[in-house]
């Protein structure tokens, strides 16, 4: 069986609040069809060690390679170029455990 993949996004400044929605209403469902569950979203309850408060996101999905698959898919490619860098921000798809 194929270890889960996920996304982590780490927001290290945060998109105006008309480009944050635009974005959304695309990205979701994009990322959503190519089988991506959102598993939380926000800021950090409670912060340790370098206690950096960024929003974060994580997307859970059936494998890496799915997860890699949804980052490059025609739909989230559109969510991008709404986005267009409106937010400093990092996504890390990492393997699970």
């Amino acid at each position: 069986m194929a270890k889960k993949g996920y996304w982590i996004v780490f927001y290290e400044t945060a998109p105006e609040p008309t480009v944050r929605a635009a974005y959304s209403a695309l990205a979701k469902p994009a990322v959503e069809a190519a089988g991506g569950r959102f598993l939380a979203a926000g800021k950090p309850a409670k912060t340790f060690e370098s206690g950096v408060e960024q929003s974060a996101v994580l997307v859970k999905f059936d494998s890496v390679e799915k997860a890699i698959a949804a980052y490059g898919s025609e739909a989230y490619q559109k969510a991008l170029k709404v986005f267009n860098n409106a937010a400093k921000r990092d996504i890390r798809i990492v393997e699970g455990m």
